[in-house]
Formats: structure tokens, C-alpha cells, sequence
């Protein structure tokens, strides 16, 4: 009986130290780049030309697209698709909305769409 308890003990403990030890999540997979970034931003879109050296940018997710809330008057970039490159960093894929780079940190623009252009340098 008591090499029973001592084989269970072990094998609880082994369970334990087997659970704690599990690979650890990349943070870019828990969307720490949601949020809001400030910094430099413009639009223009031919007609209105807008720059603000103190603009923010807020990134929020909707399923596994992304949006992008301007201030300044300048309008919003939506349905945005992501890419993971390199560590933590993910750059922006798809039709017209290519030239997005960002992470934890910082977030990066040049978006020319439909004769509209943004830009960001934006940190948080």
C-alpha cells in the first residue's frame, strides 16, 4: 500500500509539473496590439489634406479582422487582415489595404486606397 501511495504521489506531481510547463502563448496571439497608438497621422484624399503631429489611432478586432479608429477628422480603415512577420510583428495582406506594419509597441502606415492615402507613426 504504501509503494502505491508513493507511485500515485509521483505520477500527481509529474501531472503538475507537466501542466505548468506548457509552451508558453506568443503575446502577438492574445492581440496586444489592440488598443490605442499616438503619434503622427495624415490623410488626403485629393479634395482635404489632414496632419496632426498629435493624432491617435485606435486598433480594435472584430473575428480576425481589424479596424482602425482615427481622430483628427480623418476617416476609419476597416476590415483589415493580418500576417505574422518575424517576432511579434504582423504586416497587413489583402486588396487596397497593404502598407500596415504593428506591434505591441508601434504602428506603422501607408495606406493608398481608392485615391485616399493615411499614414501613422504611431507608438504607445
Amino acid at each position: 500500500m504504501k509503494k502505491t501511495v508513493q507511485i500515485f504521489s509521483m505520477l500527481l506531481i509529474a501531472l503538475t509539473v507537466m501542466v505548468s510547463c506548457k509552451k508558453d502563448t506568443d503575446p502577438a496571439d492574445r492581440d496586444f496590439f489592440v488598443g490605442t497608438y499616438n503619434g503622427t497621422v495624415s490623410y488626403r484624399d485629393g479634395e482635404t489634406t489632414i496632419n496632426s503631429s498629435d493624432g491617435k489611432v485606435t486598433v480594435s478586432k472584430v473575428g480576425e479582422s481589424y479596424n482602425f479608429y482615427f481622430g483628427s477628422g480623418i476617416p476609419d480603415i476597416t476590415g483589415v487582415k493580418f500576417e505574422k512577420s518575424g517576432d511579434n510583428t504582423y504586416v497587413s495582406i489583402g486588396s487596397g489595404l497593404t502598407g500596415i506594419t504593428i506591434d505591441a509597441s508601434t504602428l506603422k502606415m501607408l495606406v493608398s486606397k481608392d485615391g485616399k492615402t493615411w499614414t501613422a507613426d504611431c507608438t504607445r
